[in-house]
């Protein structure tokens, strides 16, 4: 088969076709840019072209209640500042690491009901000057294009409120949860539909809800259907109306949600964590007819070269059968991978993944 552009591999991959390989994609950390810098990665160099990945644009806009971004504190190792959505966080400068979370704006109903009008469309959420600049190079190098939306369970607990607050008032005021899912949605789909309409079309729509943990999850089957399921839903069909695809980040032990998930519609699932006791050979078995798999390759072993290319040898050829396989890591690329074990990586990934 002649070689593909990206949005052509990824258009295969989502009809469950065979394509000239598998799409090839990853998250670097940003230490992990800075190691391979040290290590001869030009730093004028994207490392999407540097190591031939397949190309994904990515369009968002800004649906938070737009609270003033400020730094705080900031030394040679460390910054600690304010975010968009009222959150004090503390993160380090030359470690990858999740942020600490100081302290947040909206801590009850009563904080929420004095910001959430703050929530309301405007054009100047939209970074319209980048679409104008990018969107044509985006159309003319064949990317898959995807679209971002910010809503959630886990946006809500990790960014928003608090973790503790949050999973307390999952049972104790699931109202209020439900109107910050419907609020944030909301937003986020106004926001698309403008960037839609003024002519900037994409491939897909894509969300980080990470709903489990290392084998288990935040919440029972009953809650996500009740409370989850219906926002996800929505998405979902907002995507299908417009002919386009649907994507689902979701970190942790997820396989109870998996029927669910297709139930509604989702078209693709990610990151597929091992580590959390997620099986991408059995979930390919089980549900590969019926959802696009993207990522499970255990990021534990990337850094010991013996390991992963075993690890690769026995899962990417299972995946990519009738495609509707992805390739990356089952989160993001480390700081202990080295230049050269990831050079090593994608070279395998485009051999074992070529039909």
């Amino acid at each position: 088969m002649e070689k593909l552009t990206s949005k052509e591999r990824f258009t295969r991959m989502y009809e469950h076709r065979d394509a000239d390989r598998i799409p090839i994609i990853d998250d670097p950390w940003d230490s992990t840019i800075e190691r391979w810098h040290n290590e001869g990665m030009p730093k004028s160099s994207d490392y999407v072209e540097f190591f031939g990945l397949d190309h994904v644009a990515q369009i968002d806009a800004d649906n938070s209640p737009r609270f003033p971004e400020k730094i705080i504190e900031e030394t040679d190792e460390y910054s600690i500042y304010t975010t968009s959505w009222g959150a004090t966080l503390k993160n380090w400068k030359h470690i990858t690491s999740t942020p600490e979370f100081l302290d947040f704006t909206i801590k009850d109903r009563e904080s929420w009901n004095k910001i959430k009008d703050r929530m309301a469309p405007a054009k100047d959420r939209i970074n319209w000057k980048h679409l104008k600049e990018n969107y044509s190079k985006w159309f003319k190098n064949g990317s898959w294009i995807n679209a971002g939306l910010w809503f959630g369970f886990d946006v809500t607990h990790s960014w928003i409120v608090g973790t503790e607050t949050f999973l307390i008032a999952l049972t104790m005021d699931p109202e209020w949860c439900k109107e910050m899912f419907e609020k944030e949605l909301d937003l986020g789909l106004a926001l698309l539909d403008q960037i839609w309409d003024a002519g900037y079309h994409f491939d897909c729509i894509g969300w980080p809800d990470d709903m489990g943990y290392k084998g288990m999850q935040f919440f029972s089957l009953d809650m996500y259907r009740n409370l989850i399921k219906p926002f996800h839903k929505r998405a979902i069909e907002w995507a299908h109306a417009k002919g386009i695809k649907a994507h689902l980040h979701s970190c942790g032990d997820v396989n109870p949600f998996i029927p669910e998930l297709i139930d509604i519609g989702l078209d693709a699932l990610n990151p597929l964590e091992v580590k959390a006791g997620m099986n991408p050979v059995q979930i390919k078995k089980d549900y590969g007819n019926e959802l696009v798999l993207h990522g499970g390759i255990n990021a534990v072993l990337w850094d010991h070269p013996d390991q992963i290319r075993a690890e690769m040898e026995r899962v990417v050829p299972v995946m990519k059968q009738n495609g509707g396989y992805i390739f990356s890591s089952d989160h993001s690329v480390p700081s202990s991978v080295s230049l050269e074990d990831f050079r090593q990586i994608v070279n395998l990934a485009k051999k074992l993944g070529s039909y």
